[in-house]
């Protein structure tokens, strides 16, 4: 498969937060553990060994196979769960929302950096095993961000009343998408497959939470993935102490607002705004904010209120009814995880980079933050026409009216770039300018005047002439702006906008296949891989 590789800056598709990262600036030096390359989770690793306890490791392998209830393991999968319970295993994590049948495309690409990560670490240090995690953000409660998928440029939505933590949700209502989805997806095998995915996933399971693991467990079911939910009672005691100083003592806010301050001083943008108290309160049906005033404690929109010494006792007696916010999850994760380095997209790290001295002030080490893999596909029908265009992938990136104006300029026959009769001007008002210093100084006023309006006389000219090369030239770049509109639908990253059956299609369990050869987690740039 043809790839090659674009640096992320290139892209304008990223922050300059990220693209600062990945060029390693020392600015924002204070603001990580370790930068991601193979030699520094070596330190990573013994960091981690020092902080995470025999009993913790025992407690995670215990409850994971809990979640997994009746699912189906592959034997990489078992191994990789029974070898978190020995001392030298650690985990690669990403996380996701439960976005219907996957969400957008970048799921897969998150999931195969974590496992792919893991082979190059496990061939590296041997003396280690490294096993890839898939968060689940089950106690998410933004219903509306996950109950659709795009498909052939329409959304495929799951039509429901919701609240409260979506893991949680029946999957009611989703028989009636399956019959939207057989109709979209025709009657070839790969269409079969899909359906068969689908109806495995969402109509034999009770909840979202157990429907998302099913799903993700069948499409990654040979290499290894360990999925979590974090919506776990046991797991959610070994966060009591942190939930308490959360309650008490505000610290979260104090430290990430202090270090928040910090990025903006450097022209960096805030990523999540910390609240005083960044934990939700979780029953059924509800996830609403913890709110304090003066000693009391109130869950946002509803009767429901403590004291102080009340809502620590309910804190220690139902832990599962505290739910850390997206600010608070990643320590939660860290807590509960042997992790040595957390996998997500520009604005998951963005909010990470606000977390370090919170951190250091609890004692927890800090992971190694690595971007994900980023994409782009590109079938080889479209790339062939490209090639007929004389075209680079890399050009489709610029937005479109850039990209026009640019291949008008390149295929117009007409000479339509004017810098030469403007350095030509410029050089007859030097002499001008000089006559002008001779005579009166009022002349000199009228001679940049006269300059300034032949200058713009030209631009008027150039841009016009543009205007109708690009009228004259028009039915190569509508191709041209229709392959962009393909790839870059509503001009946004294909990754964000498409979901991976569209692909599945064409290319069935081959473009796993593909994804997982050829994505490469410690290649900080951007993927243009050709079909």
């Amino acid at each position: 498969m043809p790839t090659h590789s674009i640096p992320y800056k290139y892209t304008g598709y990223f922050s300059k937060l990220i693209c600062d990262y990945l060029a390693v600036d020392v600015a924002l030096k204070p603001f990580y553990n370790r930068f991601p390359n193979l030699e520094n989770f070596k330190q990573q690793a013994a960091e981690k060994q020092k902080d995470f306890t025999v009993e913790k490791r025992h407690l995670l392998a215990k409850r994971i196979m809990f979640q997994y209830a009746d699912n189906s393991l592959s034997q990489s999968t078992l191994s990789n769960i029974d070898l978190l319970r020995e001392h030298n295993t650690f985990t690669v994590t990403t996380g996701h929302q439960l976005n219907l049948f996957t969400g957008p495309l970048y799921f897969l690409y998150k999931i195969f950096s974590a496992i792919n990560l893991c082979e190059q670490l496990n061939q590296t240090y041997h003396e280690n095993h490294f096993v890839p995690v898939y968060w689940m953000a089950t106690e998410d409660h933004d219903f509306e961000e996950i109950n659709y998928f795009n498909l052939f440029g329409k959304k495929m939505k799951w039509e429901r009343n919701a609240s409260g933590a979506v893991g949680e949700l029946s999957t009611e209502g989703l028989k009636e998408v399956k019959q939207q989805l057989k109709k979209a997806f025709g009657e070839s095998e790969n269409a079969k497959k899909l359906i068969s995915y689908f109806s495995d996933a969402y109509t034999k399971h009770d909840n979202l939470a157990d429907a998302t693991r099913f799903l993700a467990n069948t499409l990654f079911y040979h290499h290894g993935l360990i999925i979590i939910d974090g919506n776990d009672d046991e797991l959610k005691k070994c966060f009591i102490p942190y939930a308490e100083k959360e309650l008490t003592e505000n610290l979260s806010y104090k430290m990430v607002s202090e270090t928040t301050e910090k990025l903006t001083d450097l022209g960096f943008a805030e990523q999540v705004h910390p609240r005083e108290i960044n934990l939700f309160y979780l029953k059924e049906n509800l996830r609403e904010r913890i709110i304090e005033k003066e000693g009391r404690f109130y869950v946002n929109e509803t009767d429901i209120s403590f004291s102080k010494k009340e809502i620590l006792k309910e804190l220690r007696e139902n832990p599962m009814r505290f739910s850390p916010n997206a600010l608070l999850r990643p320590l939660y994760q860290e807590v509960v995880l042997p992790n040595l380095c957390y996998i997500g997209g520009g604005g998951e790290l963005a909010y990470w980079f606000q977390l370090k001295d919170y951190f250091n002030k609890v004692e927890v080490p800090f992971p190694i933050l690595l971007l994900r893999n980023s994409a782009l596909l590109v079938p080889k029908t479209l790339s062939e026409k490209l090639q007929k265009l004389n075209v680079k992938e890399e050009d489709l990136f610029l937005p479109q009216h850039e990209l026009i104006t640019k291949h008008t300029y390149k295929i117009s026959k007409i000479d339509i770039d004017f810098s030469k009769q403007k350095e030509y001007l410029k050089q007859q008002f030097k002499d001008l300018y000089e006559l002008a210093k001779q005579t009166d100084a009022s002349f000199l006023g009228a001679v940049g005047a006269q300059e300034k309006k032949q200058l713009n006389g030209l631009d008027k000219l150039e841009k016009r002439l543009l205007k109708t090369q690009k009228r004259n030239l028009s039915e190569e770049l509508d191709r041209l702006k229709n392959i962009q509109n393909q790839l870059f639908p509503n001009q946004s990253l294909q990754e964000r906008q498409l979901n991976f059956s569209e692909f599945y299609l064409e290319y069935g369990e081959g473009l796993l296949d593909v994804l997982k050869e050829n994505l490469n987690p410690l290649d900080l740039n951007f993927t243009v891989l050709e079909l």
